[in-house]
């Protein structure tokens, strides 16, 4: 079974915790934390993934860091890393996410441009994503800066990508007159 299968399970399983303990909100703001922290320590990641820490030891950071959290995040967490998965956890808390937003509604969208976007283009965007959505769901928009598209911009919505990139109209162009010559 792939990781990304057992970690879905396993941040299903959490889900169904959370909802039945009616602290759902709770604990997605303890796993955003925890993928804040883990994002940006690369010495974490690497101790969560090493097989050769001890289980007690990856308890104790995970306690040391996250000791203030929601007692079913630390149950969860000490209950898959005494299994020996401590490597799915923060692909695990990252479905975590995926699922709520899906249970919420909620579509990520990722727009990347050649420079900041002003908050009314950000704005008209996720205008223009949330009236694409079926069920009118709320969409949640990250930026990003890529100085190399040299102008217009790339936005992802789930599997959909749309490119206005100056880069790729040329690109475009290059193919046609490759074809016609």
């Amino acid at each position: 079974m792939s990781e990304i299968q057992v970690a879905s399970r396993y941040a299903k399983s959490l889900i169904d915790l959370a909802k039945e303990q009616n602290s759902l909100e709770l604990i997605k703001l303890d796993i955003d934390t925890f993928i804040s922290v883990v994002s940006a320590s690369s010495q974490l990641q690497a101790i969560l993934k090493n097989p050769i820490i001890n289980t007690d030891k990856k308890l104790g950071i995970l306690n040391e860091l996250f000791g203030g959290f929601n007692p079913v995040v630390l149950s969860f967490f000490k209950i898959v890393v005494s299994k020996g998965r401590s490597s799915i956890l923060f692909p695990t808390a990252k479905e975590f996410i995926n699922e709520y937003n899906r249970i919420k509604g909620t579509v990520r969208a990722t727009v990347t441009s050649a420079s900041p976007l002003s908050e009314a283009v950000k704005a008209e965007i996720t205008q223009v994503v949330q009236q694409s959505l079926p069920n009118g769901g709320s969409v949640e928009l990250e930026s990003k800066i890529n100085p190399d598209l040299i102008g217009g911009f790339v936005l992802k919505v789930g599997d959909r990508q749309i490119d206005t990139t100056i880069a790729s109209r040329l690109n475009q162009l290059k193919k046609e007159f490759g074809r016609k010559i």
